[in-house]
């Protein structure tokens, strides 16, 4: 008879022991595993274990109110801890600026990847990332505190060539999230907005003799879920814990469950509402005259949402493909699904759909698109405008 792993999240943190390092995954405000987070505190604050803590993860995972790691600020409970961004914990944040804890803030693609190194046995990563910045050893090394002082990244000249070793910290535990788990611990993603580094981090933890606790929605018959859909197979699964209530597994903060984010569905473009004419729809209009035709461009939070937006907007979508950074509570949900429903055809299906050409229909662009791609391309319409930089409100 299969193991059955599924326990309570007040079981799975009792095996957490002081002094352990421990990763989580959640992106921001999304896919963050709350029922873990809620446990952990619960535990700490009643009994005054598991301290001493050493949290690692990449982006921030909260709300900036309390919620996700935040919930971490009890004085005792974190020693340590290795982000890319505090500012999604800021009693955490906090507690490192008055020297309380060590804290080292870090690249976040360098985190990603160093969970990598650490599942495949390896001492860290070599990367030019950091070079001549705070991360610099030269520079501060990363370290957010007088506090703080042994030495996580380390420069070097190998052969002429400068280098940042980042040294890999080893993971006792990893809280990881997901969908649906069979009672043997396989867990799929379909309703999750994002994948994250789930897998990486439950090797790492695996491979290094510690747990991983996966929080998923739903326990599913054995053997039901499908291997191609298996994305953290159960034998690097310690335990499952069901979210409870379901508030607890939102996919973010600003909504219980959006079939669009998880790109289960796609959605209409056309009734958008518009972003009102404003200085950020000002700065998207005119960064939007840099998109290239048939390009991949990386959105990032904040004023760049509202490029997809404007792509949206000027039924540019067809032809660049619109990735994101991350997701807000509330407009990256409609940009987000804005570029989703324009490329999912070509992201996600099982074939590659090339773009149609952006010279194909340059008499029925807006005026924007037509000076954007038409240009671009090559041609030129009667209205393309003659300057590189035209006005970007000039059409609204």
């Amino acid at each position: 008879m299969a193991n059955n792993k599924v326990i309570t999240a007040d079981e799975a943190i009792a095996l957490i022991r002081d002094n352990d390092v421990v990763t989580t995954t959640g992106f921001v405000q999304s896919c963050i595993p709350e029922a873990l987070h809620a446990a952990l505190e619960k535990r700490f604050v009643e009994t005054q274990h598991p301290r001493d803590l050493t949290l690692i993860m990449t982006a921030g995972a909260g709300d900036s109110k309390g919620l996700g790691t935040g919930r971490f600020h009890h004085e005792g409970l974190l020693r340590r801890v290795i982000a890319a961004n505090f500012g999604r914990m800021p009693k955490v944040a906090q507690a490192a600026q008055e020297n309380k804890i060590c804290g080292y803030n870090l690249p976040q693609g360098v985190i990603s990847q160093l969970y990598r190194a650490c599942a495949s046995g390896q001492p860290g990563l070599f990367s030019k990332v950091g070079l001549y910045t705070y991360v610099d050893p030269r520079f501060g090394g990363g370290k957010v505190n007088d506090r703080t002082k042994e030495d996580m990244v380390k420069y070097h000249n190998i052969m002429g060539e400068e280098w940042l070793f980042y040294i890999a910290t080893k993971i006792d535990v990893a809280f990881i999230r997901g969908t649906s788990a069979d009672p043997s611990g396989n867990i799929s993603m379909e309703r999750e907005a994002l994948v994250l580094d789930n897998l990486a981090q439950a090797m790492a933890a695996h491979n290094n003799g510690g747990l991983v606790i996966a929080q998923v929605e739903r326990i599913v018959e054995q053997g039901s879920i499908k291997p191609k859909d298996v994305h953290v197979p159960g034998i690097l699964v310690s335990a499952v814990i069901v979210a409870d209530p379901p508030e607890m597994h939102r996919m973010n903060y600003g909504v219980i469950h959006n079939p669009a984010l998880s790109g289960e569905i796609r959605v209409p473009v056309e009734k958008f509402a518009k972003m009102p004419l404003d200085e950020r729809k000002v700065i998207a209009r005119r960064a939007s005259f840099e998109l290239p035709p048939n390009g991949v461009v990386n959105l990032g939070v904040g004023a760049p949402e509202g490029i997809a937006a404007v792509a949206n907007e000027e039924k540019m979508t067809p032809y660049i493909t619109l990735t994101a950074m991350s997701t807000r509570r509330n407009s990256a949900d409609a940009s987000t699904a804005a570029a989703a429903s324009s490329t999912s055809a070509r992201t996600r299906g099982s074939s590659f759909t090339p773009a149609p050409s952006p010279t194909a229909d340059c008499a029925s662009r807006s005026p924007t698109a037509r000076s954007i791609f038409c240009r671009k391309a090559g041609t030129r319409s009667s209205s393309t405008p003659s300057s590189r930089s035209p006005s970007p409100a000039s059409s609204r």
